[in-house]
């Protein structure tokens, strides 16, 4: 150890004493995050309005803080949540648990569960820190038919797993029976190929 070793530690020190310190006027100011930012959890609709979540758990056995629970239950022809056999009835997400990973996104086979860049979280209620799926569910849009309702982008979850999203045409309700849905998926948008490349 050298004797100007204590000197140039304090140097440092020194010359920050003199800069403008960074003040963030939080919370009237807010600066973007990153775009891949891992914050507050979305669960995602079809474009007609259908829920992408099938019940399936594998986002709560992937979690490693055992901060979601998921409760599946079989659709019915009355009664569609999704295109699938089966939705999501119960969805909720523990924030006094969840450590923000995004593993339970990577497991999620439908890409129903992504990651918003909504990090502002705090609460002075512990059971408000509990989201449910009312407040995980993505809101309509305008196109979108609230659930249940029936498929109006196809007849089999293939059609909906294949539908391309960048392709403009109606997708509310009385705008797909007026073009055709319920038959297939190559009814059911205007200009739309008869054999629909499946999305990589």
């Amino acid at each position: 150890m050298g004797i100007l070793d204590p000197y140039k530690g304090f140097g440092v020190t020194f010359s920050t004493m003199f800069k403008k310190p960074t003040t963030e006027q939080y919370p009237e100011e807010k600066k973007p995050t990153a775009p891949r930012f891992h914050g507050r959890h979305q669960l995602n609709r079809h474009p007609d309005g259908l829920e992408k979540c099938v019940g399936c758990e594998l986002c709560a056995w992937a979690c490693p803080a055992d901060a979601i629970y998921v409760e599946g239950a079989d659709n019915t022809d009355e009664e569609r949540y999704s295109p699938g056999e089966r939705y999501g009835r119960v969805y909720q997400i523990n924030y006094l648990r969840c450590i923000l990973c995004g593993l339970c996104i990577e497991a999620c086979p439908t890409r129903a569960l992504t990651m918003t860049n909504d990090y502002e979280l705090a609460d002075d209620s512990r059971s408000d820190l509990i989201f449910t799926k009312e407040q995980l569910l993505a809101p309509l849009g305008e196109e979108m038919t609230a659930p249940p309702h029936p498929m109006y982008l196809g007849d089999s979850e293939t059609d909906y797993y294949r539908f391309d999203p960048n392709r403009s045409g109606p997708f509310d309700a009385s705008g797909l029976a007026a073009t055709g849905a319920g038959k297939g998926a190559d009814a059911n948008v205007p200009g739309q190929d008869s054999e629909p490349e499946p999305v990589r």
